[in-house]
């Protein structure tokens, strides 16, 4: 147990802040943890139903933070500044003993510096990829983040390169994820058939995603389809916004007729299919994360709005050559990626037959790799980094340390 961080007479304080549904997960995680550590402690902040669920007071939902897009940050822009003032001064008045923000760093970040230059610990869990984006990023969430949680282990040296006190804590998914998937059981699950190939959809969880991946990724199922007649085509949806973008796209698609007949779309459950599929055609994010945990064959895909690419590569802003985490992580291109222009029917579903009917290269080469990673990333990830925040929190304990407003 760490040295106490606060007095008998007054419990501990600990303000949690996560602004989607993955980062909720977290937070929850976290809160159980820490909770474990400090069992009168106090939690309250920004989060969603697991949050609340592990005993946070949450003052604003979760969902007000989710916020995607220039032009949609644009059009809220007055509300979410009227909910960070709100946020702050509420803060302020309850004096936490540290604050944890959990991703949304154009949020968080923000509302972590201002608190630190106030004389509160801050913690930041999940650091942007500054990996592949403006590595001098680091310095600057440095000055909001008394402490970075990172979930790959590629991210502290970075931070370290710019006196960053960052710490690898592992990712939740490789410890929620069996070691040794079993894919017949999730085939069972689904009520899948056992003895036909299966090829699992995932264009992505955000409207926009779906809406610029959608036809590209039913195109290259109706090739893969026509190739192999057998095929079971499976498409999980994320929401129900997710499900309703997705089906204009298929009403519009020219290959729609032919694809019906073998296309199931379901809500949720992608990581059980993920586990059942031959193959799994998706959107580049944490789902190829997901996928590589699966232990399944997987091609990647993505594509941004045409301006933001111009303006990216001309920039050279991006500082990677490979986009997925698969990839990122085992240091080169173990799976196959299509990005932007080379994201086409023919590309995607050339790649998938290629796996679909001969995976001996997967089984030899990659999943091996695939495993290796998933335990390398298996650390306890919640019990981890309620550590690093407890020893952040009798650091500032022994030091003394007390924000302004409260001394």
């Amino acid at each position: 147990m760490p040295d106490s961080p606060h007095s008998a007479s007054a419990p501990l304080r600990i303000a949690v802040c996560a602004g989607e549904a993955s980062g909720d997960l977290l937070g929850a995680g976290l809160i159980a943890a820490l909770r474990r550590r400090y069992p009168t402690a106090e939690f309250a902040g920004i989060g969603g139903e697991q949050m609340r669920a592990a005993g946070c007071d949450t003052w604003f939902d979760a969902h007000e933070l989710a916020v995607m897009g220039l032009a949609e940050v644009l059009r809220h822009l007055p509300r979410l500044l009227r909910l960070r003032r709100a946020f702050r001064e509420r803060l302020l008045d309850w004096q936490p003993q540290v604050y944890v923000g959990i991703d949304a760093p154009d949020f968080n970040l923000g509302v972590e510096r201002w608190l630190k230059q106030r004389g509160f610990a801050t913690v930041h869990y999940v650091s942007p990829s500054v990996w592949a984006w403006r590595e001098k990023r680091a310095e600057k969430i440095g000055r909001s983040a008394d402490r970075v949680l990172c979930l790959f282990p590629m991210e502290p040296p970075i931070y370290a390169r710019h006196a960053v006190d960052a710490r690898f804590v592992g990712h939740p998914l490789a410890d929620d994820m069996p070691l040794q998937p079993d894919p017949p059981a999730a085939r069972t699950a689904l009520g899948l058939e056992q003895d036909r190939p299966l090829l699992a959809l995932l264009p992505g969880s955000r409207v926009g995603e779906i809406t610029r991946l959608g036809a590209d990724f039913l195109g290259a199922a109706a090739r893969v389809l026509a190739a192999e007649p057998t095929l079971q085509v499976v498409a999980p949806m994320a929401s129900a916004r997710a499900r309703d973008a997705f089906m204009r796209v298929l009403a519009a698609h020219p290959d729609a007729d032919a694809l019906r007949p073998a296309l199931r779309i379901c809500d949720g459950g992608a990581r059980t299919l993920m586990i059942a599929s031959d193959v799994i055609l998706l959107a580049s994010g944490t789902a190829t994360l997901e996928a590589m945990l699966a232990k399944q064959p997987m091609v990647v895909a993505y594509k941004v709005a045409p301006l933001t690419y111009t303006i990216v590569k001309g920039l050279g802003l991006l500082k990677v050559d490979t986009y997925s985490l698969p990839n990122v992580l085992a240091g080169e291109r173990v799976v196959p990626e299509f990005m932007q222009h080379d994201c086409t029917p023919d590309n995607l579903a050339n790649a998938v037959l290629q796996r679909l009917r001969d995976p001996s290269e997967f089984r030899r080469d990659v999943r091996p790799r695939f495993e290796r990673l998933h335990e390398q990333l298996r650390r306890d990830a919640s019990a981890t980094a309620a550590d690093a925040v407890a020893e952040l929190l009798s650091e500032r304990a022994r030091d003394g340390a007390a924000p302004e407003a409260a001394r």
